[in-house]
């Protein structure tokens, strides 16, 4: 198929364009910059005539598929972005006449008490409004986002985790799998006009069992420091005072992935579900965590660190 990629520097975007060229697919990337070995095409994601001049071009694409995602999730970025961004691209695609649309979301907005929640529910609703086909993939925990305290260790210091450790969970998934998992949406007719929650293979893993696998692996006494939830209040609180109000709601997106499981909720009884949440692929984040201690990956967290 012919496809056309917007969001495809990040890490996900990236491990995207390079699945879609495995598989055989032809593929354009748009936007600011373009993953290294894809055609890229320079322009604007939040205009809409910029993706289908710059974009299009008059040319048939037989899909698009949006890594897009705000950096930071303070309420300008994220409406920016999450929302206006796909906006642009989804109108710019209806009047190409591409068929199908594959968004990759987030499983946390499930529960969406936060600005980039929102930002994303809004448009999920467009998109699913807008007589297009549509695959909308909702990952949980990525493994970049779990794997910022192995320096904090190898330096002697305790591994941080909120109250026991043990009352949120998780199914990580790679960017790997992941990226595959998107571009089979593009020919799966079961992917088709559904909302799609996905996660790494199982079993689900507490922070706890994070930290004491990673002592393991470094072959260190496990030593472990739980932060009450209730500072991460306080200093939500705080910064509201003082009106620092993107400050505040990182503290709320910080205080959020402290409190709540990235696994599917389970409309009925409210919970978080492991059994209910799908898999997909076969790369662990133990394993993962085995070759980030050996050095055989890297892995630059930016926005996307816990801790």
């Amino acid at each position: 198929m012919r496809v056309l990629l917007v969001g495809g520097t990040g890490t996900i975007g990236q491990a995207t364009a390079e699945a879609l060229t495995t598989a055989g697919h032809e593929l354009v990337c748009f936007g600011r910059r373009g993953p290294p070995g894809a055609e890229f095409r320079p322009g604007d994601v939040t205009e809409s005539a910029s993706v289908l001049t710059a974009g299009f071009r008059g040319q048939r694409f037989d899909a698009v598929v949006s890594c897009l995602a705000s950096r930071t999730g303070v309420p300008r970025d994220a409406w920016a972005i999450d929302h206006g961004a796909n906006l642009a691209v989804l109108d710019a695609a209806q009047r190409a006449g591409v068929p199908h649309f594959v968004l990759l979301s987030a499983i946390c907005v499930q529960k969406p008490i936060l600005a980039f929640q929102r930002a994303k529910l809004a448009f999920e609703a467009a998109l699913t409004g807008s007589g297009m086909r549509y695959s909308i993939v909702r990952p949980t925990a990525y493994f970049k986002s779990l794997s910022g305290q192995v320096g904090r260790l190898r330096r002697g210091k305790p591994f941080l985790m909120f109250g026991d450790g043990r009352q949120t969970a998780c199914k990580p998934i790679s960017d790997g799998d992941l990226a595959r998992y998107l571009v089979a949406c593009l020919d799966d007719p079961a992917r088709w006009d559904r909302v799609l929650p996905i996660g790494g293979p199982g079993p689900a893993i507490t922070p706890e069992a994070m930290g004491e696998r990673l002592f393991a692996l470094l072959g260190m006494t496990p030593r472990f420091r739980s932060v009450p939830i209730r500072l991460l209040d306080v200093i939500v609180a705080t910064l509201g005072i003082m009106r620092l109000r993107e400050k505040a709601e990182l503290a709320r997106i910080g205080r959020y992935y402290a409190t709540e499981s990235m696994l599917v909720l389970d409309p009925v009884t409210a919970e978080y579900s492991a059994a209910a949440t799908p898999e997909t692929g076969a790369d662990t984040l133990f394993n993962f965590y085995e070759r980030l201690i050996d050095g055989t990956v890297t892995v630059d967290r930016r926005e996307h660190a816990v801790f």
